[in-house]
Protein backbone atom coordinates (compact mmCIF):
# COMPACT_ATOMS: atom_id res chain seq x y z
CA UNK A 1 0.00 0.00 0.00
CA UNK A 2 1.30 3.46 -0.97
CA UNK A 3 2.66 5.59 1.86
CA UNK A 4 1.63 9.25 1.51
CA UNK A 5 2.71 10.82 4.81
CA UNK A 6 5.54 10.04 7.22
CA UNK A 7 6.40 11.43 10.63
CA UNK A 8 9.98 11.08 11.87
CA UNK A 9 11.05 11.42 15.49
CA UNK A 10 14.68 12.56 15.15
CA UNK A 11 17.45 11.46 17.49
CA UNK A 12 21.22 11.00 17.46
CA UNK A 13 21.35 7.36 16.36
CA UNK A 14 17.86 5.76 16.41
CA UNK A 15 15.01 7.33 14.37
CA UNK A 16 11.37 6.32 14.78
CA UNK A 17 9.27 6.27 11.57
CA UNK A 18 5.48 6.41 11.37
CA UNK A 19 3.80 6.28 7.96
CA UNK A 20 0.14 6.40 6.84
CA UNK A 21 -1.64 5.89 3.54
CA UNK A 22 -4.03 8.25 1.76
CA UNK A 23 -6.85 7.25 4.13
CA UNK A 24 -4.85 8.00 7.26
CA UNK A 25 -4.36 4.35 8.20
CA UNK A 26 -1.02 3.46 9.78
CA UNK A 27 0.93 1.21 7.41
CA UNK A 28 4.48 1.73 8.66
CA UNK A 29 6.03 1.70 12.11
CA UNK A 30 9.76 1.27 11.99
CA UNK A 31 13.02 2.12 13.72
CA UNK A 32 16.00 3.12 11.59
CA UNK A 33 19.62 3.63 12.51
CA UNK A 34 21.37 6.75 11.27
CA UNK A 35 23.22 4.82 8.56
CA UNK A 36 19.95 3.33 7.23
CA UNK A 37 18.07 6.62 6.77
CA UNK A 38 19.47 7.64 3.39
CA UNK A 39 19.04 4.22 1.79
CA UNK A 40 15.47 3.80 3.09
CA UNK A 41 14.13 7.14 1.86
CA UNK A 42 16.06 7.01 -1.42
CA UNK A 43 14.14 3.83 -2.30
CA UNK A 44 10.78 5.20 -1.07
CA UNK A 45 8.32 6.91 -3.40
CA UNK A 46 7.77 10.66 -3.02
CA UNK A 47 5.68 11.49 0.05
CA UNK A 48 5.07 14.21 2.64
CA UNK A 49 7.53 14.03 5.56
CA UNK A 50 7.06 15.88 8.84
CA UNK A 51 9.90 16.73 11.24
CA UNK A 52 10.13 18.67 14.46
CA UNK A 53 12.37 21.73 14.19
CA UNK A 54 15.23 20.65 16.44
CA UNK A 55 18.91 19.72 16.27
CA UNK A 56 19.89 18.32 12.83
CA UNK A 57 16.35 18.82 11.47
CA UNK A 58 17.46 21.23 8.73
CA UNK A 59 20.18 18.79 7.65
CA UNK A 60 17.69 15.94 7.31
CA UNK A 61 15.15 18.21 5.62
CA UNK A 62 17.65 19.09 2.91
CA UNK A 63 18.83 15.48 2.55
CA UNK A 64 15.34 13.95 2.34
CA UNK A 65 14.16 16.76 0.06
CA UNK A 66 16.97 15.81 -2.30
CA UNK A 67 15.34 12.36 -2.70
CA UNK A 68 12.17 13.98 -4.08
CA UNK A 69 10.15 14.11 -0.86
CA UNK A 70 8.23 17.12 0.42
CA UNK A 71 9.67 17.91 3.84
CA UNK A 72 8.10 20.30 6.36
CA UNK A 73 9.42 21.39 9.74
CA UNK A 74 7.19 22.25 12.71
CA UNK A 75 7.82 23.78 16.08
CA UNK A 76 7.69 21.11 18.85
CA UNK A 77 5.13 23.15 20.79
CA UNK A 78 2.67 22.78 17.90
CA UNK A 79 3.21 19.02 17.72
CA UNK A 80 2.76 18.35 21.45
CA UNK A 81 -1.10 18.57 21.43
CA UNK A 82 -1.24 15.64 18.99
CA UNK A 83 0.53 13.21 21.36
CA UNK A 84 -2.26 10.86 22.45
CA UNK A 85 -0.52 8.91 25.21
CA UNK A 86 2.61 8.93 27.32
CA UNK A 87 5.73 10.32 25.72
CA UNK A 88 7.83 7.81 23.78
CA UNK A 89 9.33 7.66 20.31
CA UNK A 90 6.40 5.88 18.64
CA UNK A 91 3.85 8.32 20.07
CA UNK A 92 5.99 11.29 19.04
CA UNK A 93 6.41 10.01 15.47
CA UNK A 94 2.65 9.40 15.18
CA UNK A 95 1.92 12.90 16.49
CA UNK A 96 4.34 14.43 13.98
CA UNK A 97 2.71 12.46 11.17
CA UNK A 98 -0.72 13.77 12.13
CA UNK A 99 0.35 17.35 12.79
CA UNK A 100 2.05 17.80 9.41
CA UNK A 101 -1.25 17.15 7.61
CA UNK A 102 -3.20 19.85 9.48
CA UNK A 103 -4.26 22.65 7.07
CA UNK A 104 -3.68 25.40 9.64
CA UNK A 105 -0.29 24.15 10.84
CA UNK A 106 2.55 26.69 10.94
CA UNK A 107 5.80 25.52 9.41
CA UNK A 108 9.43 26.53 9.90
CA UNK A 109 11.42 27.61 6.81
CA UNK A 110 14.14 25.11 5.87
CA UNK A 111 17.53 26.79 6.02
CA UNK A 112 20.22 26.34 3.41
CA UNK A 113 23.78 25.38 4.30
CA UNK A 114 24.88 28.99 3.78
CA UNK A 115 22.17 30.28 6.11
CA UNK A 116 23.15 27.84 8.83
CA UNK A 117 26.81 28.74 8.44
CA UNK A 118 26.31 32.48 8.94
CA UNK A 119 23.89 31.83 11.81
CA UNK A 120 26.61 29.74 13.44
CA UNK A 121 28.91 32.76 13.22
CA UNK A 122 26.19 34.86 14.87
CA UNK A 123 25.79 32.32 17.69
CA UNK A 124 29.56 32.18 18.23
CA UNK A 125 29.76 35.97 18.33
CA UNK A 126 26.87 36.09 20.79
CA UNK A 127 28.70 33.63 23.04
CA UNK A 128 31.91 35.68 22.94
CA UNK A 129 29.97 38.87 23.75
CA UNK A 130 28.37 37.17 26.74
CA UNK A 131 31.74 35.84 27.92
CA UNK A 132 33.31 39.29 27.45
CA UNK A 133 30.61 40.93 29.57
CA UNK A 134 31.03 38.27 32.25
CA UNK A 135 34.81 38.73 32.30
CA UNK A 136 34.49 42.50 32.55
CA UNK A 137 32.04 42.19 35.45
CA UNK A 138 34.39 39.79 37.22
CA UNK A 139 37.30 42.22 36.94
CA UNK A 140 35.12 45.07 38.14
CA UNK A 141 33.87 43.03 41.11
CA UNK A 142 37.33 41.86 42.17
CA UNK A 143 38.71 45.40 42.08
CA UNK A 144 35.80 46.73 44.13
CA UNK A 145 36.87 44.39 46.96
CA UNK A 146 40.11 46.40 47.14
CA UNK A 147 38.38 49.76 47.04
CA UNK A 148 39.00 50.44 43.34
CA UNK A 149 35.85 51.34 41.41
CA UNK A 150 35.83 51.51 37.60
CA UNK A 151 33.13 53.48 35.72
CA UNK A 152 30.53 51.54 33.74
CA UNK A 153 31.39 50.29 30.27
CA UNK A 154 33.87 47.73 28.99
CA UNK A 155 35.96 50.48 27.42
CA UNK A 156 36.55 51.97 30.87
CA UNK A 157 38.27 48.76 31.99
CA UNK A 158 40.67 48.83 29.06
CA UNK A 159 41.56 52.46 29.76
CA UNK A 160 41.99 52.13 33.53
CA UNK A 161 43.72 48.74 33.81
CA UNK A 162 47.27 49.89 32.78
CA UNK A 163 47.23 52.65 35.40
CA UNK A 164 45.84 50.30 38.08
CA UNK A 165 48.52 47.69 37.42
CA UNK A 166 51.33 50.25 37.47
CA UNK A 167 50.11 52.19 40.51
CA UNK A 168 52.23 51.01 43.42
CA UNK A 169 50.21 52.96 46.01
CA UNK A 170 46.78 51.42 45.44
CA UNK A 171 47.41 48.61 47.94
CA UNK A 172 47.12 45.68 45.48
CA UNK A 173 49.39 42.73 46.38
CA UNK A 174 51.57 41.09 43.75
CA UNK A 175 49.31 38.05 43.52
CA UNK A 176 46.33 40.25 42.69
CA UNK A 177 48.27 42.23 40.10
CA UNK A 178 49.32 39.06 38.27
CA UNK A 179 45.72 37.80 38.34
CA UNK A 180 44.37 41.08 36.98
CA UNK A 181 46.93 41.05 34.21
CA UNK A 182 45.82 37.53 33.21
CA UNK A 183 42.12 38.48 33.30
CA UNK A 184 42.77 41.64 31.31
CA UNK A 185 44.60 39.64 28.63
CA UNK A 186 41.64 37.27 28.47
CA UNK A 187 39.26 40.21 28.10
CA UNK A 188 41.34 41.58 25.23
CA UNK A 189 41.32 38.19 23.51
CA UNK A 190 37.53 37.94 23.79
CA UNK A 191 37.20 41.44 22.37
CA UNK A 192 39.46 40.49 19.46
CA UNK A 193 37.35 37.40 18.73
CA UNK A 194 34.15 39.49 18.71
CA UNK A 195 35.63 42.01 16.25
CA UNK A 196 36.89 39.28 13.92
CA UNK A 197 33.49 37.58 13.81
CA UNK A 198 31.77 40.92 13.24
CA UNK A 199 34.09 41.49 10.28
CA UNK A 200 33.19 38.06 8.91
CA UNK A 201 29.49 38.87 9.24
CA UNK A 202 29.94 42.22 7.48
CA UNK A 203 31.77 40.54 4.59
CA UNK A 204 28.87 38.10 4.17
CA UNK A 205 26.46 41.02 4.37
CA UNK A 206 28.21 42.80 1.48
CA UNK A 207 27.77 39.72 -0.71
CA UNK A 208 24.05 39.33 0.07
CA UNK A 209 21.71 41.51 -1.95
CA UNK A 210 18.77 40.85 0.41
CA UNK A 211 20.82 41.76 3.46
CA UNK A 212 21.99 45.03 1.88
CA UNK A 213 18.39 45.84 1.02
CA UNK A 214 17.41 45.60 4.69
CA UNK A 215 20.28 47.83 5.80
CA UNK A 216 18.47 50.80 4.23
CA UNK A 217 15.87 50.61 7.03
CA UNK A 218 16.67 53.00 9.93
CA UNK A 219 17.64 50.90 12.95
CA UNK A 220 18.78 47.87 10.92
CA UNK A 221 22.54 47.44 10.49
CA UNK A 222 24.68 44.69 8.95
CA UNK A 223 24.45 42.46 12.04
CA UNK A 224 20.65 42.64 12.23
CA UNK A 225 20.13 42.42 8.47
CA UNK A 226 22.35 39.36 8.02
CA UNK A 227 20.77 37.58 11.01
CA UNK A 228 17.25 38.15 9.67
CA UNK A 229 18.07 37.04 6.12
CA UNK A 230 19.84 33.93 7.44
CA UNK A 231 16.88 33.07 9.67
CA UNK A 232 13.78 33.77 7.57
CA UNK A 233 15.22 33.64 4.04
CA UNK A 234 12.71 35.20 1.62
CA UNK A 235 9.96 35.19 4.29
CA UNK A 236 7.57 33.17 2.11
CA UNK A 237 6.44 31.12 5.15
CA UNK A 238 4.73 34.25 6.51
CA UNK A 239 1.45 35.22 4.90
CA UNK A 240 1.67 38.86 5.97
CA UNK A 241 3.98 41.36 7.59
CA UNK A 242 1.86 41.21 10.73
CA UNK A 243 2.52 37.47 11.00
CA UNK A 244 6.28 38.04 10.87
CA UNK A 245 6.04 40.66 13.63
CA UNK A 246 3.97 38.23 15.72
CA UNK A 247 6.50 35.44 15.10
CA UNK A 248 9.23 37.72 16.45
CA UNK A 249 7.20 38.36 19.62
CA UNK A 250 6.70 42.07 18.90
CA UNK A 251 2.91 42.08 19.31
CA UNK A 252 0.76 42.16 22.50
CA UNK A 253 0.02 38.92 24.28
CA UNK A 254 -3.71 38.27 24.56
CA UNK A 255 -5.74 36.90 27.44
CA UNK A 256 -9.24 37.43 26.07
CA UNK A 257 -12.44 35.58 26.96
CA UNK A 258 -16.18 36.04 26.72
CA UNK A 259 -15.91 38.71 24.08
CA UNK A 260 -13.73 40.89 26.32
CA UNK A 261 -10.35 41.70 24.86
CA UNK A 262 -7.39 41.96 27.22
CA UNK A 263 -3.98 42.83 25.82
CA UNK A 264 -0.86 42.37 27.91
CA UNK A 265 2.82 43.10 27.22
CA UNK A 266 4.57 41.78 24.14
CA UNK A 267 4.41 38.01 23.71
CA UNK A 268 8.22 37.56 23.47
CA UNK A 269 7.73 34.53 21.23
CA UNK A 270 10.05 33.44 18.47
CA UNK A 271 13.74 34.20 18.13
CA UNK A 272 14.99 36.19 21.14
CA UNK A 273 18.19 37.14 19.33
CA UNK A 274 16.40 38.77 16.39
CA UNK A 275 13.91 40.55 18.64
CA UNK A 276 16.75 41.95 20.76
CA UNK A 277 18.62 43.24 17.71
CA UNK A 278 15.52 44.96 16.32
CA UNK A 279 14.64 46.63 19.63
CA UNK A 280 18.21 47.80 20.25
CA UNK A 281 18.29 49.23 16.72
CA UNK A 282 15.00 51.01 17.38
CA UNK A 283 16.45 52.54 20.56
CA UNK A 284 19.32 53.97 18.53
CA UNK A 285 16.85 55.57 16.10
CA UNK A 286 14.87 57.04 19.00
CA UNK A 287 17.98 58.67 20.45
CA UNK A 288 18.55 60.32 17.09
CA UNK A 289 14.89 61.26 16.61
CA UNK A 290 14.69 63.06 19.97
CA UNK A 291 17.03 65.76 18.68
CA UNK A 292 16.93 65.78 14.90
CA UNK A 293 13.63 64.28 13.72
CA UNK A 294 10.82 66.51 12.50
CA UNK A 295 8.34 67.45 15.28
CA UNK A 296 5.43 66.20 13.13
CA UNK A 297 6.99 62.84 12.32
CA UNK A 298 5.30 59.63 13.46
CA UNK A 299 8.14 58.61 15.75
CA UNK A 300 8.49 62.03 17.38
CA UNK A 301 4.77 62.12 18.17
CA UNK A 302 4.95 58.60 19.58
CA UNK A 303 7.84 59.49 21.88
CA UNK A 304 5.99 62.47 23.32
CA UNK A 305 2.91 60.47 24.34
CA UNK A 306 4.37 57.05 25.25
CA UNK A 307 7.31 55.61 27.19
CA UNK A 308 10.55 55.23 25.21
CA UNK A 309 10.56 51.45 25.70
CA UNK A 310 7.04 51.25 24.26
CA UNK A 311 8.12 53.45 21.35
CA UNK A 312 11.16 51.21 20.74
CA UNK A 313 8.99 48.11 20.51
CA UNK A 314 6.51 49.90 18.24
CA UNK A 315 9.32 50.96 15.91
CA UNK A 316 10.79 47.45 15.97
CA UNK A 317 7.35 46.11 15.01
CA UNK A 318 7.13 48.57 12.14
CA UNK A 319 10.63 47.65 10.95
CA UNK A 320 9.75 43.96 11.05
CA UNK A 321 6.78 44.59 8.78
CA UNK A 322 8.92 46.61 6.36
CA UNK A 323 11.45 43.75 6.39
CA UNK A 324 8.72 41.32 5.31
CA UNK A 325 7.75 43.61 2.43
CA UNK A 326 11.37 43.88 1.27
CA UNK A 327 12.15 40.16 1.52
CA UNK A 328 8.98 38.70 0.04
CA UNK A 329 9.27 38.27 -3.75
CA UNK A 330 6.63 40.25 -5.61
CA UNK A 331 5.67 40.66 -9.25
CA UNK A 332 5.32 44.44 -9.16
CA UNK A 333 8.45 46.55 -9.41
CA UNK A 334 9.34 49.36 -7.04
CA UNK A 335 11.02 52.50 -8.30
CA UNK A 336 13.63 54.11 -6.01
CA UNK A 337 11.51 57.27 -5.67
CA UNK A 338 8.31 55.56 -4.52
CA UNK A 339 9.77 52.57 -2.63
CA UNK A 340 8.96 53.80 0.87
CA UNK A 341 5.55 55.16 -0.16
CA UNK A 342 4.64 51.73 -1.55
CA UNK A 343 5.84 50.00 1.62
CA UNK A 344 3.87 52.32 3.90
CA UNK A 345 0.72 51.84 1.81
CA UNK A 346 1.19 48.07 2.01
CA UNK A 347 1.53 48.19 5.80
CA UNK A 348 -1.48 50.52 6.20
CA UNK A 349 -3.61 48.25 3.98
CA UNK A 350 -2.84 45.27 6.23
CA UNK A 351 -3.69 47.21 9.34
Amino acid sequence: MKITTIGIDLAKEVFQIHGVDEYGKAVLRKQLRRGQMAEFFANLGPCLIGLEACGSSHHWARKLGGFGHTVKLMSPQFVKPYVKTNKHDMADAEAICEAVTRPNMRFVPIKTVEQQAILSVHRARQGFVKARTSQANQIRGLLSEFGIVIPQGIQSIGKRMPDILEDAENGLPGTMRRLLERLNDHLKELDRQVKELELQIKLWHKESEASQRLEAIPGVGPITASAIVATVGNATEFKSSRQLAAWLGLVPKQHSSGGKQLLLGISKRGDTYLRTLLIHGARAVIRFAEKKAEPESWLRKLITRRNKNVAAVALANKNARIIWALLTPRKRHFTPITLWQQLLRLIDREG
